[in-house]
């Protein structure tokens, strides 16, 4: 059957199939023993892993958000889609949970096949850097609804973990220790500020160099969000865990009070310093200390809180650092004990 008055509307089936020619590789390359289903149907479907006493499904949905202006703007889109992919499994992973399985949504004006299998790309490494299978996504091509070259992302997770070992926070208490793992970046959180600092204050470009730093503007703000699977998951093995953080919007005074009792706060105490690059964008934007650890993760993507007696060990594990501890609650959830910003 003819597709060209489709065609002609600004619909192009054709380039859709190429598409699924392009990725049907890329996907199987991720699929976990448990997956019964290939690409293409209407759904998938996928086993629990065996030895599980009280299996609890976890899920999670996110998306990229304006750091994919940076990569339309630069050409580079083989890195947002394992941001995409770290975003929901990141989150699913505080609560104790091993991803299964992640669906993905891509939709954009004018579908071109083969920066779309370069997304995609990027979130079957997402899924093998976690463990998780991607079994299916949905493709919208929506002629006059984004601007030419442009897409929107978002994501869906499902993890799994025996009840007995969920981690809620009820466990966390005053003494705990808060260890901090390090970002890679500014991740996936901040970039309508970013952006405003970058393009609008400075009038820079995705290639410009800069100079403080030693690199571009692209290859400093598109390094991909940092995975914590695989970390997670051996020291789940090892280590008591009190508690998990994705530190993501609204950074250290939104998210640490998320996982801590009523009665409890975050004393932030330890001596890590804030990498460069948010010294640069603080100084570069005029932004407070307090609005750039409520914006941004300052160099720390995810924390666990755990005993006073296992921290050592906790660092040792994960390549950590200590950030700080649970004390009695206070007038404030999170509270700084020293400034961080030279």
């Amino acid at each position: 059957m003819s597709s060209d008055l489709y065609k002609k509307a600004g619909v192009d089936i054709q380039e859709g199939n190429r598409l699924v020619s392009l990725i049907k590789p890329i996907v199987k390359a991720t699929f976990r023993p448990e997956v019964l289903t290939g690409i293409g149907g209407f759904a998938s479907m996928m086993t629990l892993p065996k030895g599980l006493e009280e299996p609890v499904l976890v899920s999670g949905t996110d998306g990229v958000g304006t750091k994919l202006k940076l990569a339309f703007m630069s050409g580079k889109l083989d890195t947002v889609g394992i941001d995409l992919v770290a975003m929901c499994v990141n989150d699913i992973l505080v609560c104790g949970a091993e991803p299964l399985f992640f669906l993905d949504y891509f939709a954009t004006g004018k579908l071109d096949a083969d920066s779309a299998a370069s997304v995609v790309q990027g979130i079957a490494d997402g899924c093998k850097q976690s463990n998780a299978s991607l079994v299916g996504g949905e493709t919208a091509e929506m002629p006059d609804f984004y601007p030419d070259g442009e897409f929107d992302l978002a994501g869906f997770a499902v993890g799994v973990v025996d009840k007995k070992n969920i981690i809620d926070g009820s466990k966390v208490g005053v003494g705990d220790v808060i260890i901090g793992l390090p970002s890679s970046g500014v991740h996936s959180n901040g970039y309508s500020l970013v952006r405003r600092v970058l393009f609008d204050k400075l009038g820079l470009k995705t290639d410009d160099i800069i100079d403080e730093l030693g690199a571009t503007v692209a290859d400093l703000f598109l390094k991909p969000t940092i995975i914590y699977v695989n970390t997670i998951k051996k020291l789940l093995e090892q280590v008591t865990v009190h508690g998990m953080v994705h530190i993501t919007g609204g950074g250290f005074y939104e998210n640490i009070p998320r996982i801590l009792p009523d009665d409890t706060a975050a004393l932030i105490d330890g001596d890590f310093e804030v990498p460069p690059l948010f010294q640069w964008l603080k100084n570069a934007g005029e932004i407070s200390e307090q609005e750039m650890f409520t914006t941004f993760n300052c160099g720390v993507g995810f924390t666990c809180i755990v005993p006073a007696d296992q921290a050592e060990k906790t660092i040792e594990l994960t390549g950590g650092f200590y950030v700080g501890k649970v004390v009695e609650q206070s007038d404030k959830p999170v509270v700084f004990d020293h400034s961080y910003f030279k």
